[in-house]
């Protein structure tokens, strides 16, 4: 004969345990893990199947940026800060061996700076002039070359902000393309475009990487040629900005050509996106605007008004040189130098008053940057 209260007692133990906080209903327990902070995400995920289940699921990610929790994050491929190159000791930097990259993190909340794990199998340091993108919570590293060889590189590499784990990814196709353009949708699909073969020979090709199922799609081709070109996400659309061709090495064009990933087609060449060909940076901002420095002496930092720019601001002499650009919130941030070889500094313009603030940067987070981007995690 079955025992009705003990069968009921031992469903409802089985319950709780496969619950998200045994004691609270689920949409409780969900409520306390969103509020979990990002670094600590990688040991909760490995505490149970149901939190890591949770952890995993786009919902989760969802209710963590609807609920005002997740904070945006700075992820730098920056050069360790004992780099020769930029001591003021003249006889370091005639003995200079070339910088070691790692990829560094700032929370732009709170203002702390950490070093992520290194990529397993890469004991020399990031690939030199590697694409770095934020996909969701996972970190793309693309491209580049080989610190010790020097030779051009088509490997991925995909770091889970979620687990804290490094995989490899499916290598880019095609030829391995040098100085390419790359940005993200943020949410699942990475565009490169344009660079350059092994040959120097620049490139109209373009392809688009889905993280989630690691598949690389060929485009049609682009319009123009577009060596170290910029790509931005903005209104739902991958623009490609700037560049040269072959035979103009060097002398950057004003044009810019976007692709809707709706009707998976280029758009028209737009000629004078810029209004100058003297581009340091170009990045989407807040309120569907985009925002450049332009000219590398005068240093302005300006936001396109319909087929304008409007200057808004100076960079500042320190920041000057070698500028890295970034916008969050309403926030832009340019780290730089005052010129090449000098210790790397920050500042941040307020997009609504136009002020700038220095960041806090500590000595060990001073190198050189290459690439970064943006999360939010």
């Amino acid at each position: 004969m079955i025992d009705y209260p003990t069968t009921f007692f031992e469903l409802g133990v089985q319950k709780n345990m496969k619950s998200i906080i045994p004691g609270l209903i689920d949409d409780l327990g969900r409520e306390c893990l969103i509020r979990i902070p990002y670094q600590e995400l990688p040991t909760a995920i490995s505490v149970s199947k149901t939190w890591e289940s949770e952890i995993r699921s786009p919902e989760f990610r969802r209710l963590r940026k609807s609920s005002g929790v997740t904070r945006p994050v700075i992820v730098l491929a920056q050069a360790k800060s004992d780099d020769p190159n930029t001591s003021p000791d003249q006889e370091a930097k005639q003995h200079a061996t070339r910088p070691i990259y790692r990829l560094t993190a700032s929370d732009a909340v709170s203002g702390t700076w950490t070093e992520l794990p290194e990529i397993p199998g890469l004991p020399a340091g990031l690939p030199v002039f590697c694409g770095v993108v934020g996909v969701g919570s996972d970190l793309v590293v693309m491209g580049g070359w080989d610190p010790v060889t020097l030779q051009a590189s088509s490997s991925v590499y995909v770091y889970s902000c979620l687990s804290g784990q490094w995989r490899r990814g499916s290598d880019m196709p095609g030829v391995k393309r040098s100085f390419f353009g790359c940005a993200s949708d943020t949410n699942r699909t990475v565009l490169v475009a344009g660079g350059h073969d092994e040959d120097k020979n620049a490139l109209r090709s373009a392809l688009l990487y889905d993280v989630a199922q690691d598949k690389w799609v060929a485009l049609d081709d682009m319009a123009k040629e577009r060596d170290e070109c910029k790509v931005i996400f903005h209104r739902g659309m991958f623009h490609v900005i700037s560049g040269y061709p072959t035979e103009n090495q060097g002398c950057f064009e004003r044009s810019a050509e976007a692709f809707d990933p709706a009707t998976w087609q280029w758009g028209p060449v737009i000629e004078d996106f810029l209004e100058t060909s003297a581009l340091g940076s170009c990045v989407a901002g807040p309120d569907d605007r985009v925002y450049a420095c332009l000219g590398r002496r005068s240093g302005d930092v300006a936001v396109q008004q319909g087929d304008k720019w409007r200057v808004v601001a100076k960079v500042p002499p320190e920041v000057r040189s070698s500028q890295w650009v970034i916008t969050y919130g309403d926030t832009l941030m340019v780290i730089g130098s005052p010129k090449i070889g000098r210790v790397y500094e920050g500042y941040m313009l307020d997009l609504k008053s136009y002020k700038w603030n220095k960041i806090d940067m500590p000595e060990e987070f001073c190198g050189h940057v290459q690439s970064g981007c943006v999360m939010e995690l």
